[in-house]
């Protein structure tokens, strides 16, 4: 089916490895092994695909490298809509962590993601999602006026 947004939806080459980005995932969150880094990596991809849907969500994993992209596709989005504070609070039960790590995690992932989306599809997808990511993102969360 042909995009109907205007939207290309034409293969793109990720500008990072898998390694390179587990490395900077790694670098950015300050952590102290390469397995702790992917453990992360893999815990925040899984959570953000289960809350992103439709042409965004194929785009990003467009961009990601292979082995992320599976991780961020590998289950189905669930219909509940989390605010960005209720996605970390959601990730620290899943995973464990404290809500203090678990938070400093998703913004050392999404940081990385977010400049393998660009600003352009990260604008979009983050329209797609409810308010608090963009500050996961690493951007401010800007909101209109009623």
């Amino acid at each position: 089916m042909p995009p109907t947004s205007g939207h290309s939806t034409t293969a793109v080459t990720p500008a990072m490895s898998y390694a390179q980005m587990l490395e900077r995932v790694r670098y950015d969150g300050a952590y102290p092994t390469r397995e702790r880094a992917e453990e992360t990596l893999r815990a925040v991809l899984a959570a953000l695909g289960r809350r992103l849907t439709g042409e965004e969500r194929a785009e990003l994993a467009a961009r990601l490298p292979h082995e992320a992209a599976a991780v961020l596709t590998s289950r189905a989005p669930e219909s509940d809509q989390l605010t960005g504070w209720a996605f970390v609070k959601d990730l620290a039960v899943r995973t464990g962590g404290t809500l203090a790590t678990t938070r400093w995690d998703v913004g050392s992932v999404l940081g990385v993601v977010g400049q393998l989306a660009g600003p352009e599809l990260l604008d979009r997808v983050l329209a797609r999602l409810p308010s608090g990511y963009a500050i996961l993102f690493g951007r401010a969360e800007l909101i209109q006026a009623a």
